[in-house]
C-alpha cells in the first residue's frame, strides 16, 4: 500500500501531513499489537517513507541513520513519527524511475509506504494521493498540477484560487500545528481499507 503526498510548492506542509499520519498508524498498530500476539509477523511491521529531493546530475537511495537523523532534515520528523525505516531518495528526473523502484522494493517488506513528492508520485501511481495546497496563490508548477488531478485527498488552509480536481475529497486544515485532520484520516482509513478488500 503506498500513499503519495504531494503539495503546490516548498513548504507547503507534505511533510507535517506525511508526520502527522506516520503518528497515527504508528498508535493504531501499537494498539493492535497489544492487543494481539504476533503470531503472524505481517502484524509487526509498521510503515515506512520515502522522501524524494530532485538533484542535477546524481542519484542516491540514503538510509544511513546519521544522515536521515540530522535535525535540519525532514527525514529526521518522519524518523521521530514512527517510521519504521526511512530513505531519501535524490535523482534526475531521468533516473527517478529505476532509482524510486530499487527504494519501493527495499520497503516492501512493510506494512504500506509514505512517498513525498510531487516527481515521486507520478512515477509510482500510490493508492492513494494527498494534494496539500499551500498558502500562497501563484501558479503551479507543472508536476503539481499533475498530482493535483490524481488526487484523492486535497488539503488546503485558506480556500485556494487553483482549479481543484472534481474527483477529490477535500478538508480544510490548520497545518502549524496540525489540527481539523481527524476527518481527513478517517476518509484516508476508509480509502485503506477499500484498497486492501480490492488487493
Amino acid at each position: 500500500m503506498i500513499i503519495g503526498i504531494g503539495g503546490s510548492h516548498s513548504g507547503a506542509g507534505k511533510t507535517t501531513v506525511a508526520e502527522t499520519l506516520l503518528k497515527h498508524f504508528n498508535e493504531e498498530h501499537s494498539a493492535f499489537s497489544i492487543q494481539r500476539s504476533a503470531k503472524n509477523s505481517e502484524l509487526s511491521r509498521g510503515w515506512g517513507a520515502i522522501k524524494y529531493t530532485k538533484t542535477a546530475i546524481y542519484a542516491s537511495i540514503i538510509d544511513d541513520l546519521e544522515t536521515l537523523t540530522q535535525e535540519s532534515k525532514d527525514t529526521a520528523r518522519l524518523i521521530n513519527a514512527g517510521a519504521e525505516k526511512v530513505l531519501w531518495v535524490q535523482s534526475p528526473s531521468e533516473e527517478l524511475k529505476e532509482v524510486l523502484s530499487m527504494a519501493v522494493d527495499r520497503l516492501s517488506h512493510l506494512r504500506g509506504i509514505i512517498v513525498e513528492g510531487n516527481s515521486a508520485i507520478e512515477f509510482l501511481k500510490p493508492d492513494i494521493i494527498i494534494f496539500v495546497s499551500g498558502r500562497h496563490g501563484g501558479a503551479l508548477k507543472k508536476s503539481a498540477e499533475r498530482v493535483l488531478e490524481m488526487a484523492d485527498i486535497i488539503l488546503y488552509q485558506d480556500e485556494p484560487s487553483i482549479k481543484l480536481s472534481a474527483k477529490a475529497k477535500r478538508f480544510k486544515v490548520v497545518f502549524t500545528p496540525m489540527s481539523g485532520f481527524d476527518e481527513c484520516l478517517d476518509y484516508v482509513k476508509k480509502l485503506l481499507l477499500r484498497n486492501t478488500q480490492e488487493h
